[in-house]
């Protein structure tokens, strides 16, 4: 079963690929992600051993990513149906196979326990994407697209001589030279440091360029501003999360050789993290494009997950948790503003006024998912951001728990100063009418996704925490 995570969305792209008809194609995406669905959800649930010679397993690390990816790609690909009525204008054939393949590759990272395997199955994520940041195939749009590629294409580059410089670690110390996480944790202790401390820089500098980490961060602004939303939702809550789930296997490795290696591991992500934190509250004060915006929201929670990571201790938890809330929420936020930008014909808040009005299920799931994002009770980034800032405080760590609060204020200032305005008052008068109206298929699954946040705040289901804790015990914390 863990290969039909990569066999049924493969098999969607062929269909998806032969259907002629450009109303009828999206409709693949919906059965695709159904069946993923079902198929996630039966996996997680289940206990599961490694494969035959240990590259596939599908631990609770992976199931988490799992879980957060399947139910992300189902909200958008029901929404997809409704977004892409109002997209006859473009074929769809390339936005569909890609969201299928890219599905497959994510699938393949959640499952792959070499980190070879790993390290392709993340460059076809970002291969797989390229063409549907282009969408829209306008002049932005292509400058976008060459910036992601090429940022990208340089940071798993680095991540692949991270990869060589870990294996040679082995060899220097005359073991079998391997890329197999379970070969690598038990020989850990072994390994040569000065290698072992090259192959962490380099794979933490490579793979936080996938996730957008500041100051590796500058693809994230214009490929979010132009791709259309259930590209941007993927991108900020699969993607991220696949790059992270690198991040958390050389965690795994780090805490396996010992204190030091695992100390200077966890100081860099921290400094990161803060770095990143504060990169998108400078830039997000005032920003005119709301999508942009949300590119500058993401750079912030990729630096909070990277700040849990750095902690330890109570903070892994809280991290593993805000990556599951953080991919649910970029999925509301990107799926409104895209029918915020379909409404309007406009991404600048110059234009983008009494949202409210003109789309009162859009306005109000757009104002919602910037409460929720923001970490305002009672949606559950809350519960996951006060989990690591507490453990900061817990830990004695005073001023990363300082300037993690500031950050967190001056962004939310910040976020409201775009927000409020366009969702308050009256439209302007000058805006011309256009198709789109509230539908089912367009608020509906952003809707979910809110329910999903809003029952995670208040009342986590025991199997989710149950995940968490054994994602948390993989890496260290004792159950």
């Amino acid at each position: 079963m863990l290969y039909a995570l990569v066999l049924v969305p493969l098999t969607g792209a062929l269909v998806a690929g032969l259907v002629p008809d450009n109303r009828l194609r999206p409709v693949v995406l919906p059965v695709v992600a159904t069946i993923y669905l079902a198929l996630s959800a039966c996996l997680i649930m289940a206990p599961s051993a490694p494969s035959a010679g240990g590259w596939f397993w599908l631990d609770p690390l992976g199931k988490i990513v799992l879980l957060c990816v399947s139910i992300l790609f189902t909200v958008c690909a029901y929404y997809g149906v409704g977004y892409l009525r109002y997209r006859q204008e473009r074929s769809n054939r390339v936005l569909c196979i890609g969201l299928l393949i890219c599905l497959a590759a994510m699938g393949l990272v959640t499952i792959s326990q070499h980190l070879g395997l790993m390290w392709v199955a993340v460059e076809a994520t970002s291969v797989s994407m390229a063409p549907l940041i282009y969408f829209n195939k306008n002049a932005r749009s292509i400058e976008a697209t060459w910036k992601y590629l090429l940022i990208c294409s340089v940071g798993i580059a680095l991540a692949l001589l991270g990869l060589l410089f870990l294996a040679y670690s082995t060899y220097v110390a005359q073991k079998d030279a391997t890329l197999l996480l379970s070969g690598l944790l038990g020989t850990a202790r072994e390994l040569n440091p000065g290698w072992l401390h090259a192959a962490v820089i380099f794979l933490l500098v490579g793979y936080g360029s996938k996730m957008g980490l500041a100051p590796l961060h500058t693809w994230k602004p214009d490929a979010y501003g132009e791709a259309p939303g259930m590209v941007g939702a993927m991108l900020a809550g699969g993607l991220v999360n696949c790059a992270f789930l690198a991040i958390l296997r050389v965690y795994q490795i780090c805490l396996a050789s010992g204190s030091a290696e695992l100390l200077f591991f966890q100081q860099v992500l921290v400094g990161m993290g803060l770095v990143s934190m504060a990169f998108a509250a400078v830039f997000m004060a005032r920003q005119a494009d709301f999508k942009r915006m949300l590119a500058y929201s993401s750079v912030e929670h990729v630096g909070i997950l990277a700040i849990g990571l750095g902690l330890g201790k109570g903070a892994l938890f809280g991290a593993l948790f805000h990556l599951l809330n953080n991919g649910l929420t970029k999925g509301v936020l990107f799926l409104t503003s895209g029918n915020i930008h379909r409404s309007y014909g406009s991404k600048t808040t110059e234009v983008v006024k009494g949202v409210l009005t003109r789309l009162p299920w859009t306005g109000g799931l757009f104002m919602a998912g910037f409460i929720a994002i923001t970490g305002s009770p009672p949606f559950s980034p809350f519960v996951s951001e006060y989990t690591i800032v507490s453990s900061a405080f817990i830990e004695g760590r005073y001023l990363v728990a300082g300037l993690f609060l500031l950050f967190l204020v001056i962004v939310f200032i910040g976020m409201a100063l775009t927000v409020l305005p366009m969702v308050m008052g009256a439209p302007p008068d000058d805006v011309e009418p256009t198709e789109y109206r509230d539908s089912l298929l367009t608020v509906g699954p952003p809707l979910v996704a809110l329910f999903l946040i809003l029952l995670l705040g208040i009342w986590p289901p025991a199997f989710v925490i149950g995940l968490l804790r054994d994602g948390a015990a993989l890496l260290g914390v004792q159950p």
